[in-house]
């Protein structure tokens, strides 16, 4: 019984490559193992509700401060958008900012 892998493409945002701009090797590398996990198992962020309800969010810690993952994740076309990185502070504030631009995005 052969089984076809479907390819998830994977999608960046400018300021989403920003924010991997400011990184060193070493984050660079715990980040790109945390966007892996999220590509095998892309339900495993939390999904947001009310104005973020696009999107979700996984957490991981990096030098012992908690960073988050925004992306979105559009299953039926195996599409995920990596939106967002950062540290919990006026994260989702920015994000709510972004949420015009992002949505806009998603739906082309």
């Amino acid at each position: 019984m052969s089984e076809k892998q479907n390819e998830i493409s994977v999608y960046q945002t400018r300021r989403f490559e920003k924010a991997l701009c400011k990184l060193s090797e070493a984050h660079l590398k715990v980040v790109e193992d945390q966007i892996d996990i999220i590509i095998a198992d892309p339900e495993i962020g939390e999904q947001k509700k009310g104005d973020l309800s696009h999107l979700r969010v996984h957490k991981f810690r990096l030098n012992q401060q908690l960073v988050l993952l925004a992306y979105a994740w559009i299953e039926n076309a195996l599409e995920l958008y990596l939106l967002q990185l950062g540290s919990h502070e006026n994260f989702y504030q920015k994000m709510k900012a972004q949420r015009k631009v992002d949505v806009k995005l998603l739906k082309s």
